[in-house]
């Protein structure tokens, strides 16, 4: 029987079988008995994880916000969602003498490459103080580097060797992936993740052979998905009721025009692209790539393989700034979301990261960049179809979420990528506001109803939440007080 979304959220909230109460207390907000979430931060005996550099930062930002009016319930909620991911989602463990830590989402019992490389990133500064973090940073390491090694095309995975709700996908599935669906972001977050740990703590243990193999994979992958010798060996094709699962032309995307740009038949939200040519995560691999080169030639002193990536991520900057700056008759020269080399393009933002507003937190292009200036005030307005405005607020929401639904992600990057205090304190009142009373963020509120949201356990809007917060903290300490 086909598998929808609402039944992988009944399978995600159970663990195993779904049902529909439970698939529509996940999609409603709505307490499940089996939400951890569901009275605030868990006890310390319930926690998975502990790291006293974590909790002597909540500390700080916890003296320093007070406890009353919107202050107090913004330190409340930097308290519960800040250490939400090593709360509730990690569990780590040993894998042939090495630290191996699985991240589930939340409410999903699988480990995603994208979430749970974003859900970590925020610990990465306090690693240097924190050798359980560290521990804990290069166990997530190892196991997407043995992720990728196992297959470069899923973005998803079991703890184990065992089967997925998506067994039935025409694409081949293998033992230990939950999901095969080939999203560029997937293979780049691993590589985000690797180079500041690096960058952070000097440690270079966890870049070992298995490392190394899953850059070679990514490197290869990305090759392939530029399609310049036909379709390359993915494809993916889902019989199912939902249809952002569904990849058109039979599973291989709408036809393109080889240019350079690299293919992704998904979206970081896991739904299926227009046009394969997805401008921010190309973006994103051109940085990738050029990290991948410094860590290899730095680590393992292997300057062939660091020049063949700096190669490939010049070939694809090149080809964005040739076939992915289009010129908008209210704008001007902006972004593209998605184009395919005839010159189709997609003109939207999707509230997923990475999208066109998150272009200068991972590193590409700045935000003082003219294109990125009119992108984004494109971007932040009626012309595009998936900004809404409401009595709650204004954010960008996602075709994977219809209706008028914002994403608390989105409100929060906007933030991230704001050079604007005005801006971001608005970002942060509405993201206090629409809490919807528990405290924690979620995948998408309705911005007119905020008590109607779905996901009431999602780690990675948690931790990215606590990362704002955690940012202005250090470096506008008065804009946090001004709440």
């Amino acid at each position: 029987m086909p598998i929808d979304r609402r039944q992988l959220l009944g399978a995600a909230v159970l663990a195993s079988t779904a049902t529909s109460t439970r698939a529509q207390e996940a999609l409603s907000g709505e307490p499940s008995a089996v939400n951890p979430l569901a009275n605030g931060r868990p006890g310390p005996a319930a926690r998975h994880f502990r790291s006293p550099a974590v909790d002597q930062t909540i500390a700080q930002v916890e003296r320093r916000l007070g406890r009353r009016g919107d202050r107090g319930k913004l330190a409340r909620m930097f308290a519960n969602c800040f250490p939400n991911t090593l709360d509730t989602t990690v569990e780590l463990g040993e894998r042939e003498g090495r630290p191996d830590a699985f991240v589930i989402t939340g409410d999903i019992p699988a480990m995603w490459l994208r979430d749970s490389s974003a859900q970590v990133q925020p610990y990465v500064s306090l690693a240097p103080q924190d050798a359980t973090l560290r521990r804990l940073l290069a166990g997530v390491i190892h196991r997407q580097s043995a992720s990728i090694v196992l297959d470069p095309y899923a973005n998803a995975f079991n703890k184990g060797p065992t089967g997925s709700p998506f067994a039935s996908d025409e694409t081949e599935m293998k033992l230990g992936v939950w999901e095969r669906k080939w999203e560029i972001d997937s293979l780049c977050y691993p590589v985000r993740l690797a180079h500041a740990y690096w960058k952070a703590t000097g440690d270079v243990t966890p870049f070992d052979a298995v490392w190394r193999e899953a850059a070679k994979a990514t490197l290869r992958t990305f090759r392939e998905q530029q399609r310049k010798d036909g379709r390359g060996p993915y494809s993916n094709k889902r019989t199912t009721g939902w249809s952002p699962d569904m990849v058109p032309g039979q599973g291989w995307g709408h036809p393109i025009r080889p240019v350079g740009l690299i293919c992704s038949l998904f979206r970081p939200s896991d739904d299926a692209a227009t046009f394969l040519f997805l401008v921010p995560s190309n973006m994103f691999a051109v940085v990738s790539l050029r990290q991948m080169a410094e860590m290899h030639e730095a680590i393992a002193g292997d300057a062939a393989f660091a020049a063949e990536c700096r190669a490939l991520a010049d070939e694809v900057d090149a080809a964005l700034k040739a076939h992915a700056i289009v010129d908008h008759p209210v704008h001007g020269a902006v972004w593209a979301y998605e184009v395919d080399g005839y010159g189709g393009r997609v003109m939207m933002d999707d509230a997923n990261a990475p999208n066109l507003i998150s272009a200068p937190y991972f590193g590409y292009g700045s935000t003082s960049d003219p294109v990125y200036r009119r992108t984004r005030a494109m971007l932040l307005s009626d012309d595009n179809p998936w900004f809404h405005k409401g009595t709650a607020g204004e954010g960008i929401g996602s075709p994977h979420t219809p209706g008028r639904r914002v994403w608390p992600i989105a409100v929060t990057m906007r933030a991230l990528t704001s050079t604007d205090d005005a801006e971001i304190l608005t970002c942060l009142r509405t993201l206090i506001a629409t809490d919807a009373g528990t405290g924690f963020m979620h995948e998408a509120f309705d911005i007119d109803d905020p008590t109607q949201f779905s996901r009431p356990w999602f780690a990675w809007a948690n931790t990215l939440f606590g990362e704002l917060v955690l940012t202005l903290f250090r470096t506008k300490p008065g804009l946090l007080e001004q709440v």
